[in-house]
């Protein structure tokens, strides 16, 4: 059966319920399957290394769970209109899964979630899909059929879902984030299932 990875890295918990979210959109497709999975935090300190179970939330992801999944969909909170340290120092260690074109030509899908509207929300999306260009994956957007991409007066590009978390980070995803979440979800399953096919 087609498995979608979900792999994400989540500060204040708002990337995490997009995961959430992502995963009920995979789950919507017969015969398609999710696995979710973060990345620890970088330690700025030398050495420093996080418990091998983290204390809530999805467990850490090993490089078996990129090597079996049938697609991935990344998602990571902006910084400075990039994805997050922790998500990007994992995608760096990859390299021997690209040496052995492992991802290739399975789909890819990207999600984010920033403070401010303008925080980089695009950019940090294109930021997630570059290494996944070079892995040879197949980049999965958001088309204008889904209504909520062009009702949103919050979060969502074309490039993948976002959601506005605000200056607190306590803003609720809006109905129009949760339906485009859940829509990458199902557009990466459905693709993934085709190609399994």
């Amino acid at each position: 059966m087609p498995e979608i990875l979900v792999l994400y890295y989540s500060r204040h918990g708002s990337t995490r319920e997009m995961a959430n979210l992502v995963c009920r959109g995979v789950e919507e497709i017969n015969g398609v399957q999710t696995r979710l999975r973060t990345v620890p935090e970088v330690s700025t300190l030398c050495e420093a290394s996080a418990d091998s179970i983290p204390s809530e939330g999805a467990p850490y992801v090993e490089m078996d769970d990129l090597q079996q999944c049938s697609g991935l969909i990344l998602g990571s909170p902006t910084r400075f209109g990039n994805m997050a340290a922790p998500l990007k120092y994992f995608i760096d260690s990859t390299s021997s899964l690209w040496l052995a074109s492992g991802l290739s030509g399975k789909p890819a899908g990207v999600f984010t979630s920033t403070s401010s509207m303008h925080g980089g929300q695009e950019t940090t999306l294109i930021s997630m899909m570059l290494p996944l260009l070079h892995h040879g994956m197949l980049i999965v957007g958001l088309p204008y059929s889904e209504p909520a991409l062009i009702n949103t007066n919050t979060g969502g590009t074309p490039y993948g879902p976002s959601h506005l978390a605000g200056a607190k980070n306590n803003l609720p995803i809006s109905e129009e984030e949760k339906q485009l979440a859940m829509g990458l979800g199902r557009r990466v399953a459905e693709i993934a299932k085709k190609l399994a096919n």
